[in-house]
């Protein structure tokens, strides 16, 4: 149950501050900025995956599961627990948003800002190369691990500074599901429910012929 509440604690926080700082830079005429929104996501992927990392493995991310289970290094067993406990904390930071700023439209939605297309291709590369350093950060050294929060979250805002204005950047399922389901946004949710997770199988596989002897 330990690994199962820190994926809550830890989706909820992801959600919370990300989809949060794009609320209230709405809310407040544009004081966060694009480039804060994307500091936000990148920072707070970052201090969870070094305060949940040694419980949970810190995913926050059902894509990220899911690729660790397709690439046989995540128990069975444990995909649908995890992936219900990111979904309840990724709710929980949804509705709570909705009960602070009740007059938001959206709630951090991602939306595709062009074509549906176009936001696809977009956050399967993304994911990919995000999924990509995950799965060398955890399976390499000792040495890479001590760094994995750096590398994460600086892959999060990278990518999230350069494509958030295009798809969202979202790179996450659950954190495009919960915000458009609470809105009632539900339009090109497919392209953010489909595209991350294969993303994340695709940069698996790639790790796993690299790997190979």
């Amino acid at each position: 149950m330990k690994k199962y509440l820190a994926e809550i604690i830890g989706t909820f926080a992801l959600v919370f501050c990300g989809t949060g700082a794009i609320v209230i830079d709405q809310q407040s005429g544009g004081s966060v900025s694009h480039v804060g929104v994307a500091i936000t996501f990148g920072l707070i992927v970052a201090s969870m995956i070094y305060a949940i990392g040694d419980i949970s493995g810190a995913h926050l991310n059902p894509a990220v599961t899911i690729a660790f289970w397709v690439g046989k290094i995540f128990d069975t067993k444990e995909v649908l627990p995890y992936i219900v406990s990111q979904g309840i904390g990724a709710f929980m930071a949804s509705f709570t948003l909705k009960f602070l700023f009740p007059s938001n439209g959206d709630l951090g939605s991602t939306l595709p800002a062009g074509l549906p297309l176009q936001s696809f291709v977009l956050e399967f590369i993304l994911t990919f190369l995000l999924m990509f350093v995950i799965v060398h950060v955890a399976k390499g050294s000792k040495e890479q691990g001590m760094f994995a929060g750096i590398a994460i979250g600086g892959v999060v805002l990278l990518e999230a500074m350069f494509a958030g204005p295009i798809s969202g950047a979202s790179m996450n399922p659950i954190r495009s599901l919960s915000p458009a389901i609470v809105s009632g946004h539900l339009e090109h949710l497919w392209v953010y429910m489909s595209a991350p997770i294969l993303g994340a199988i695709t940069a698996v596989l790639a790790w796993k012929v690299l790997k190979k002897e």
